[in-house]
C-alpha cells in the first residue's frame, strides 16, 4: 500500500490511530465488476444467442417496430430506456449486427465489412427488423420478463429466439479473465444440422465467413479452446505479370491486407512492382509483378509473409444459467435445436389453450342464443339473480363442454349486443366451432409428433430465407508453405575463400549467388571440412574454402562428389554422397579423420551428375600406370561420413576434368493430390508419371486454355482445369467446341508447338464453350441430336474423330462436326493403339533417391561408420532453401 493511500486511511482521534484495511472490499469489489463485465457485458447467453445490449436492441427495434424504417439514432435513444450505457455503444453494437444482414433490414451507408469502411453516423442511416427476424426471434406469449435497470419498464430476460443465431452469427468477446470467439458458420448448413439432430444422426458444421476465402478446418477442434483455423485469401493468376485477389481472410480488410504486402515488400520477402485496389461491392486487389517473377512462388511468398493468410483460434464460452459456458459448437447446436424444440412446444401449448377457450365461448354462445336463455333474466332485478338465472338455463346443455362454466364465462354472454342476437346464424356459428375443433386436432398431432413439427418448421425456414446464403468459404486442406522456397533473394551472398569468411557485408570479395536472410549456408573447405550455417553479414568458417552454396534441407538430389589424400602421404580415396540434415555451426570432417588429409578433387552436382576425371600419379619407383580415367558413375552413393573406395595408394600428382556427366538419379515420380491441388513427390494422390529434366506437364482447362509447364512443387492450379497429365509432344490433342460467332460445333487435332505458352484452343467469342477434350492417341465420341417439332429423333452418331480431321495447327477452326442440331456430345471408350514404349525408372541402370537415402541412413563401408556419433544424423530444424545449387568442379 502506498503512502498517499496510507495517510488517507488513517484518522486522527486524539492519540489514537485506526487503521482501515481495504483487501475486503477490493475482493468483493473486484469479483462484483469481473461479474457484471462477463455476465452483462462481453459473453452472449446460450439461450438466445445475444449479449445484453444486442438483445436490447433487438427488443427496442419490435417496440418501434411499424413496418416503415427508424432512424438509427431513434433507436439508439429508445435502447438507452433499457441499458445503462452510453449511446456510442449502442450504436457500434447495432451496426456490426446490421452488417452481419441477417436480423436487421438496413438503409444508407453501414460500413463495408470488406474495406474496413466505417458505418455513417446514426442520424444518417436506418433500419427495421428483417422478416426473418419476426418470423424467429419474437414471441411475448413465451417470453420472460425482467424489470429493466432503472425499475421503470420490463425487458425480456432472454428471447424466445427458435434458431441457432450464436453460430450463425458467432460472436465475439473479451471479458475479465476469459474471452469468447465464436466464428460464424452457415445459414443453411446450420438448419441441415438441426435437422439431423432431430432425425438422431451424427453431423458436423464448419464455419462460413462473409468474406469468403479459403480455410482449412482440419484443426477446428470443435470451435474449442486449443482449435485453430487457417484462412487465406483467394489469389490467382490474371496473366504472367500480375496476380489478383478476390476474397480476403476473414477478420482482415483489404486496407491491412494491402499493408502487409507493402511491408513484406519493404523486408524484400516479396517483390512487387504496384499493388491497386479496386474493391467495390466485391473484392478485387491486383499485384503487378515484376517480368520474369515466377507468379506461382509470388502467391506463395504472400501466404508465407502477409496477412493473405492468418490463423484464428475458436474459443465456444457462453453464459448459461448465470455462469461462464466452455462449449463446442456441436454441442451448442444440439443445445440450440433442443431448445427451439420447447420453445415451439410452449407456442403449441399457448395456441392449444387459446384454440379451447374460443372454442368454449362459441359453444356457450350458441347454447346461450340458440335456446333463447337470454330470456331468463328479463324478469331478474339483481345482478346476482341474473347471474344465476343464467347458469341455471345453461346447465341441461353443457354436458358436452371441456370444463365448467365460470362467473366470467357467464359475464361474457351478457356483454353480447342484441345487434349480434338478432343476426345471429346457426351454421355459421356451427362452421366456426367445427374450424376450431380442426385447428384443436391440427394442434395436438403437432404436439403429439413435435419432433416432426420441428423438422418441418426448419425446412421451411430453409426455404422462406436460404436463397442467397449458400456457402461463400470454400474448404480445403493447405500444405504447408515453406518459407525459404518462396523467399525473395533479397541479398548477396559473398566469399573470401583464402581467410575463410563468407557473409552479406563482404562487398569487395567474390560474389557467389542472390540468397535471403533466412537462408543457410552449406560451406566445403580444402582440407575436408564441411559446414552448415545461417546467412550472416560475415562469418568465419575456416581458411581455403572451395565451395559455398545455399543449402537445401532433404535435398537428396545434390551430389557431391569428392576425391581425398587420408593423412600426410596416405592413400587417396574417392566417394559419393548426399547431405539430406546436419546440425548448424557444427563443424563435420568428410575425410577419414586423419591429420594433414586434403582434397584432391570435389565437385557438387545438382541432379547427382557424375562425371569423368583423370588421375594422374607422380613417378616414383616402380609405378608402371601413371595415368588412368576414374568415372564417378562406378561409384555408389552414400553416406558423407563413409570413407569412400580406394582410389591409390601412391601420389597423386594432379586430377583433370575429361567429361561432364549426366545424371546418375532415377527420373523423379510425380504425384497430385486432388484435397490440396499440389504436386507432390511423396506418394501422395494419383501418380502423373516419371519425369526427367526436360519433361512437362500438360494442363488444360475448362475455358479452351492449354500449356505445358516445368513440374514444381509450388505450382498453383486453376480452378476449372480438366486435364493434368505429362505431355508426350507427339501425342495430338483432339477437341470438339462450340464457336460462339459462327453457332456451330467444331472438330480440331492439334499438336502444341510452342513449350511453356498458354494458347487457347477455342475461339474466343464470349458463348464459344468446350465440349470435349481428349489427349488419348483415337478417341471416339458420341454425338446425341436435338429433337425435331414432328420428327424422330436422329440416331446418335459415333465419331471417330483420328479419321474426321488430320492434325492441324492450335490456331486452326476445325472441321464443322455437322449441321443438326446437338443436344449433347460425350466421350467414348477410345480405339486401341500402341503407344512407343517409355524406358521407366525401374529398368535405367540409375540410382533411385531412395537408395541414396538408405545408404546416406545405413552408412556401413567402413569402420568408421560404426564408431560415428548419433550427432552426425542430427536433422537441422531449420527450413531449407529453395535456390537451385549450379554445381561447380575444383581441382588441385
Amino acid at each position: 500500500m502506498s503512502e498517499e493511500h496510507e495517510e488517507l486511511l488513517n484518522e486522527d482521534s486524539g492519540n489514537q490511530e485506526t487503521i482501515t484495511k481495504v483487501t475486503g472490499m477490493y475482493k468483493d469489489w473486484f469479483l462484483d465488476y469481473a461479474s457484471y463485465v462477463i455476465l452483462e457485458r462481453a459473453v452472449p447467453a446460450i439461450e438466445d444467442g445475444f449479449k445484453p445490449v444486442q438483445r436490447r436492441i433487438m427488443h427496442s427495434m419490435k417496440d418501434l417496430d411499424d413496418g416503415r424504417y427508424n432512424k438509427v439514432a431513434n433507436i439508439v435513444g429508445h435502447t438507452m430506456q433499457y441499458h445503462p450505457h452510453g449511446d456510442a455503444s449502442i450504436a457500434d453494437a447495432m451496426v456490426q449486427i446490421g452488417q452481419k444482414d441477417l436480423l436487421i433490414d438496413t438503409q444508407g451507408n453501414w460500413g463495408n465489412i470488406l474495406t474496413g469502411d466505417r458505418a455513417a453516423a446514426s442520424r444518417y442511416i436506418e433500419a427495421r427488423l428483417s422478416k426473418f427476424a419476426l418470423d424467429v426471434v419474437y414471441n411475448p406469449k413465451i417470453t420472460e420478463w425482467q424489470a429493466s435497470y432503472d425499475g421503470r419498464r420490463k425487458e425480456p430476460i432472454n428471447l424466445p429466439v427458435m434458431f441457432p443465431l450464436l453460430l450463425a452469427q458467432g460472436g465475439e468477446g473479451i471479458a475479465v479473465g476469459l474471452s469468447t470467439k465464436i466464428l460464424p458458420h452457415n445459414f443453411i448448413e446450420l438448419i441441415d444440422a438441426s435437422v439431423k439432430h432431430l432425425k438422431g444422426k451424427r453431423f458436423t458444421i464448419l464455419p462460413d465467413f462473409p468474406t469468403a476465402g479459403i480455410a482449412d478446418f482440419t484443426n477446428y477442434n470443435d470451435g474449442l479452446r486449443g482449435g485453430k483455423v487457417r484462412v487465406r485469401a483467394k489469389i490467382s493468376q490474371r496473366d504472367k505479370n500480375s496476380l489478383v485477389i478476390t476474397e480476403i481472410p476473414f477478420a482482415t480488410t483489404t486496407s491491412s491486407l494491402i499493408d502487409s504486402i507493402l511491408k513484406a515488400n519493404d523486408k524484400g520477402k516479396i517483390k512487387i512492382k504496384k499493388i491497386e485496389d479496386n474493391t467495390a461491392a466485391k473484392v478485387e486487389i491486383l499485384i503487378h509483378l515484376p517480368s520474369g517473377l515466377s507468379p506461382d512462388k509470388t502467391i506463395d511468398a504472400l501466404y508465407a509473409f502477409t496477412n493473405c493468410e492468418t490463423s484464428i483460434s475458436p474459443l465456444g464460452c457462453v453464459i448459461e444459467d448465470n455462469k461462464p459456458f466452455f462449449v463446442g459448437v456441436t454441442e451448442m447446436l444440439r443445445r440450440s435445436t433442443d431448445n427451439t424444440v420447447q420453445l415451439l412446444k410452449s407456442e403449441l401449448e399457448i395456441k392449444l389453450g387459446e384454440y379451447e377457450e374460443q372454442w368454449h365461448f362459441a359453444s356457450l354462445e350458441r347454447i346461450f342464443i340458440e335456446n333463447r336463455i337470454y330470456r331468463d333474466i328479463e324478469e331478474e332485478e339483481t345482478w346476482e339473480g341474473v347471474i344465476n338465472a343464467i347458469d341455471k338455463g345453461l346447465k341441461p346443455h353443457v354436458k358436452h363442454l371441456k370444463r365448467a362454466i365460470t362467473v366470467e364465462d357467464i359475464t361474457r354472454l351478457t356483454e353480447i349486443r342484441i345487434k349480434r342476437i338478432s343476426k345471429f346464424d346457426i351454421d355459421k356459428a356451427q362452421q366456426k366451432i367445427d374450424a376450431l375443433e380442426d385447428q384443436i386436432a391440427e394442434v395436438k398431432h403437432h404436439l403429439a409428433n413435435l419432433i416432426d413439427y420441428a423438422i418441418a418448421y426448419f425446412e421451411r425456414l430453409k426455404k422462406d430465407y436460404g436463397e442467397g446464403k449458400e456457402r461463400k468459404t470454400e474448404i480445403r486442406v493447405f500444405e504447408d508453405v515453406d518459407a525459404t522456397k518462396v523467399v525473395i533473394r533479397n541479398t548477396k551472398l559473398y566469399v573470401n575463400r583464402e581467410e575463410g569468411f563468407i557473409g552479406t557485408s563482404l562487398r569487395r570479395d567474390e560474389y557467389v549467388c542472390d540468397c535471403s536472410d533466412i537462408d543457410d549456408i552449406i560451406v566445403f573447405t580444402k582440407e575436408g571440412k564441411m559446414m552448415v550455417t545461417k546467412v550472416g553479414s560475415k562469418t568465419f568458417i575456416g581458411k581455403n574454402i572451395i565451395h559455398v552454396a545455399v543449402f537445401k534441407k532433404k535435398d537428396k538430389r545434390t551430389v557431391y562428389n569428392m576425391i581425398y589424400r587420408d593423412g600426410r602421404g596416405g592413400p587417396s580415396y574417392v566417394k559419393r554422397f548426399a547431405v539430406t540434415s546436419m546440425t548448424r555451426d557444427r563443424e563435420y570432417d568428410l575425410t577419414n579423420g586423419s591429420k594433414s588429409s586434403v582434397l584432391w578433387y570435389f565437385s557438387a552436382n545438382p541432379n547427382g551428375e557424375a562425371e569423368v576425371v583423370s588421375i594422374m600419379l607422380r613417378q616414383v619407383g616402380s609405378v608402371k600406370k601413371l595415368k588412368w580415367d576414374l568415372d564417378f558413375a562406378d561409384i555408389l552413393i552414400k553416406g558423407r561420413a563413409s570413407k569412400g573406395n580406394l582410389v591409390t595408394k601412391h601420389s597423386i600428382k594432379r586430377i583433370e576434368l575429361k567429361e561432364k556427366g549426366v545424371s546418375t538419379l532415377k527420373p523423379r515420380k510425380i504425384w497430385f493430390d486432388d484435397t490440396v491441388q499440389r504436386l507432390n513427390v511423396d506418394d501422395r494422390g494419383e501418380l502423373i508419371g516419371e519425369f526427367r529434366g526436360e519433361d512437362r506437364l500438360l494442363i488444360i482447362t475448362q475455358s479452351g486454355i492449354v500449356k505445358t509447364i516445368i513440374p514444381e512443387m509450388t505450382t498453383h492450379f486453376d480452378s476449372d482445369m480438366i486435364v493434368l497429365e505429362k505431355w508426350i509432344p507427339k501425342k495430338p490433342i483432339s477437341a470438339i467446341y462450340y464457336d460462339g460467332e459462327k453457332e456451330r460445333y467444331y472438330v480440331k487435332r492439334f499438336l502444341i508447338e510452342q513449350e511453356g505458352k498458354e494458347e487457347s484452343f477455342i475461339s474466343g467469342h464470349s458463348n464459344s464453350q468446350l465440349e470435349i477434350v481428349s489427349t488419348d492417341w483415337r478417341p471416339m465420341a458420341d454425338v446425341e441430336f436435338k429433337k425435331e417439332r414432328g420428327k424422330d429423333r436422329k440416331p446418335n452418331m459415333e465419331v471417330n474423330l483420328e479419321e474426321f480431321i488430320a492434325v492441324k495447327g492450335i490456331n486452326a477452326l476445325g472441321n464443322q462436326l455437322t449441321k443438326d442440331k446437338i443436344n449433347q456430345v460425350s466421350l467414348l471408350d477410345s480405339l486401341p493403339y500402341e503407344a512407343p514404349e517409355e524406358v521407366h525408372a525401374d529398368d535405367l541402370e540409375v540410382v533411385d533417391e531412395q537408395t541414396v537415402e538408405a545408404d546416406i541412413t545405413t552408412e556401413n563401408t567402413s569402420s568408421k561408420d560404426d564408431t560415428k556419433t548419433s550427432a552426425d544424423s542430427k536433422s537441422n530444424e531449420d527450413d531449407d532453401s529453395g535456390v537451385d545449387d549450379k554445381g561447380q568442379a575444383s581441382l588441385f
